[in-house]
């Protein structure tokens, strides 16, 4: 690391080189808690064998000595451009953060299930060793740009949000599985154009894809294990949410930071749909129901919400007294919020339909 190296500007620091954190926002990574006794209490018996299968997979650790640094990271990062490094940066926090908040949840699930569900405190605290070491490493990057974020203080300092034990599966399991396909899309995409790659981190999305296929694969597996979850008109309408709340989240955000996927040679547009696509027939293998997301109306309906949301941001810097600055981004507001509900109550796909055909 150079110490001439300049940091990205507009970044404020809680002490010289630690990193304050991003605001939390609707759209920001978020920390979760849970009801660790009813999730303790959930029998897994129906699927055990898949479980059991899945577990000894984790125990093979089989990225153990993906994750260091070599020579490629030896060098200095003082050829890239202000607005380039500042992108890096904002990736890595964002990325950093969602590893880590899965670490917290996943470690503290390992720890309050240890007495009355050893197995699947286990299962858990495998998959707390993967984000750990994916958001030390992303950490670390951070460093080459002369900024790093104090885990310990987001610890502390993050709010938490509740979600009962089934809302956990259903946003974990979607979480980990477009988590795979956002990887392993930028490695493809950059090993065919290695022109683009800036950083050397993006040369470790392939294998570190496979750890959020495996976290996916468990999360599927322990869905399936509580068939309340997936068999009811209920389990239709929240996994709906979960797939919309999972699609809408990456967009808005993606292509509200397109210039990052620009300087790696992507369209962030075209990158998130086919991510949500992929996504979308993946969860069809566990879910009751997926999105229509080939409805002539649905990307419309996201980006009618893209833009709203970016008029949004640029009405959240200017400096008005918070009332006013509230009425005004009422109509950008309601768009979102209208679009929503839009695709919310679009006809779905049977799922189940779609696997008795295959079967």
């Amino acid at each position: 690391m150079v110490d001439s190296l300049k940091k990205p500007e507009l970044k404020e620091e809680l002490r010289p080189g630690v990193k304050t954190p991003a605001k939390d926002t609707l759209l920001t990574p978020r920390f979760y808690t849970t009801d660790f006794d009813e999730m303790a209490e959930m029998d897994f018996s129906v699927n055990e064998e898949e479980l059991q299968a899945i577990r000894d997979e984790l125990r093979e650790d089989y990225n153990r000595r993906h994750f260091i640094r070599g020579e490629e990271f030896e060098q200095s990062w003082e050829y890239l451009d202000d607005k380039t490094r500042q992108l890096l940066v904002q990736f890595l926090e964002r990325s950093c953060t969602s590893e880590f908040s899965g670490f917290l949840l996943y470690k503290e699930l390992g720890r309050r299930l240890k007495t009355k569900n050893p197995f699947i405190a286990e299962c858990f605290d495998l998959i707390s060793r993967d984000e750990a070491r994916h958001a030390g490493f992303l950490n670390k990057a951070m460093s080459d740009f002369n900024l790093q974020l104090d885990l310990g203080f987001l610890t502390k300092s993050k709010k938490y949000t509740f979600f009962k034990p089934k809302f956990i599966l259903y946003a974990t399991y979607l979480s980990e599985k477009i988590g795979y396909w956002r990887y392993i899309k930028i490695y493809r995409h950059l090993e065919s154009h290695p022109e683009t790659r800036v950083y050397p981190i993006f040369q470790f999305f392939e294998n570190w894809c496979q750890d959020e296929n495996r976290h996916g694969d468990f999360f599927s597996a322990f869905l399936k294990s509580q068939p309340q979850l997936l068999n009811d008109w209920r389990a239709r309408l929240w996994c709906r949410f979960f797939l919309l709340s999972v699609f809408a989240t990456m967009y808005l955000n993606d292509l509200k930071g397109k210039d990052f996927y620009a300087i790696l040679g992507l369209d962030a547009r075209t990158y998130d749909i086919d991510v949500i696509r992929n996504t979308n027939e993946s969860a069809a293998r566990v879910f009751p129901v997926i999105l229509n997301v080939d409805h002539p109306e649905f990307f419309k309906a996201l980006d009618t919400s893209a833009a709203a949301n970016e008029k949004l941001t640029t009405l959240g810097t200017v400096n008005h007294p918070k009332v006013l600055k509230f009425f005004r981004q009422l109509p950008h507001l309601a768009t979102i919020g209208w679009q929503m509900a839009r695709l919310y109550f679009m006809k779905p796909i049977d799922a189940e339909q779609m696997r008795a055909v295959v079967r």
